[in-house]
């Protein structure tokens, strides 16, 4: 065994074993009860991921991991070159709850041109579940698709998500689209049955496959608007010759904040999520100067409010102070159509050849970085609108999510740098 390794053992179980010697009875009685992940799990991405329990490489000089943690699954992945730099049953399938959405967005996003307008029909709006998270849509009302799109990242609103389905095809083709991306994005934890999240027999995905996702939206110049606009001008119902509007807020508490939580400075996106089944989920992406992390949490089961942000950003935290000191456990692999030439794990996880992703979409995009602070036909304005809320607490949020705009798409987002 190498003296890095032995050292990252070493640091590893010091840093352990006073919480386990210190853990009351009633509180190792209650992890007794809590749901285990399975024995074995996918190992798309690699071998380690595929193993029960925390997976870390601690190197020389490298932080441990904070304490705090509760979730029943989690990742941190460097975003640009795809290094895992540690993962918790981040193949565990669970429920996704609204973190589905990013799916759906990635998936019928590109379709629809933004402009379209819509008048929704009653059936549009059949069959949304009980207690489900809305946007304000009625029925026999107009709308643009980036009215829609901006009710699904801000409100959650699975309204939005159903009118859009239709203007798709339809619930049935929008989850089949749904699932044929997620196996090509290789997120082959997921099954999608509710293209809005909603608690659903067999509807599940996991840590890995959700930052998969995240990272194939962030490539998509409309995505990153979306999930990092915080508050906006949405249209309301129509009385006389006037039609009414309203502000819609981002629930995403990194990136507005809360009473008890403040905005994680560099904070871009994604999307949360909570459902009875699936408890909060949340993923983020955020930005310290030239390094772009991916986070994934899902279902905390500690009793502080709001867990799943402060325990995402206690991980992003350690993150950016451990990356390029820490061993990378595995990668985000690329889709599978990406051009290439190197190796990669198979879609089954067993290696061989896999596929590069070159320059991505949305190239145009990456080099007009002026467009991408523009106001929003809506009036919302992204990154402004945040700072108009929170005042000067964002003004390092507003330089991280301009610099993940510029930079993204990257033209190696998905290619992964040679290791030194």
């Amino acid at each position: 065994m190498s003296a890095v390794k032995k050292t990252a053992l070493t640091v590893l179980s010091a840093s352990l074993l006073p919480a386990l010697t210190a853990l009351p009875a009633h509180a190792a009685a209650a992890a007794d009860k809590q749901p285990k992940p399975p024995v074995s799990m996918s190992t798309v991405g690699g071998t380690q991921l595929g193993q029960p329990g925390t997976q870390v490489q601690l190197g020389p000089g490298s932080p441990i991991l904070p304490k705090e943690l509760s979730a029943r699954s989690w990742i941190v992945a460097d975003a640009e070159s795809g290094d895992v730099l540690a993962a918790h049953n981040s193949h565990w399938r669970l429920p996704p709850a609204s973190t589905m959405k990013m799916l759906f967005a990635d998936t019928v996003l590109p379709k629809l041109p933004k402009t379209q307008v819509y008048k929704v029909k009653d059936t549009d709006l059949a069959g949304i579940g009980e207690g489900s998270s809305l946007v304000g849509i009625k029925e026999r009302h107009t709308y643009t698709v980036h009215d829609m799109w901006l009710g699904v990242f801000l409100k959650s609103g699975n309204d939005a998500v159903h009118v859009l389905a239709e203007m798709n095809g339809g619930m049935a083709k929008t989850v089949r689209d749904m699932q044929a991306h997620a196996e090509e994005l290789q997120a082959l934890d997921t099954t999608v049955v509710s293209p809005d999240g909603y608690d659903a027999k067999g509807q599940v995905s996991s840590a890995y496959d959700l930052t998969l996702i995240a990272r194939s939206g962030m490539q998509k110049k409309d995505f990153r608007e979306y999930c990092s606009t915080a508050s906006a001008i949405f249209p309301g119902e129509k009385r006389g010759k006037k039609r009414e509007s309203f502000e819609i807020q981002n629930t995403n508490r990194l990136l507005t904040g809360a009473p008890d939580i403040e905005p994680y400075k560099g904070m871009a996106g994604v999307k949360n999520g909570n459902t009875t089944h699936a408890g909060a989920t949340f993923t983020g992406v955020a930005q310290r100067g030239d390094k772009v992390l991916l986070v994934t949490v899902m279902n905390p089961s500690a009793e502080e409010g709001h867990a799943v942000y402060k325990e995402a950003a206690r991980l992003l935290d350690w993150g950016f102070e451990a990356s390029g000191k820490v061993v990378p456990v595995g990668e985000l692999v690329p889709p599978k159509s990406a051009e290439t030439g190197r190796d990669t794990p198979s879609a089954k996880g067993k290696g061989g050849k896999g596929k590069e992703v070159g320059t991505g979409g949305d190239k145009a995009a990456a080099k007009d970085p002026a467009t991408q602070l523009a106001v929003t036909d809506n009036g919302s304005s992204g990154v402004a609108t945040a700072l108009a809320i929170t005042g000067g607490a964002l003004v390092v949020l507003a330089a991280g999510v301009f610099l993940v705009n510029r930079r993204w798409p990257l033209p190696a987002l998905v290619r992964r740098r040679p290791r030194r």
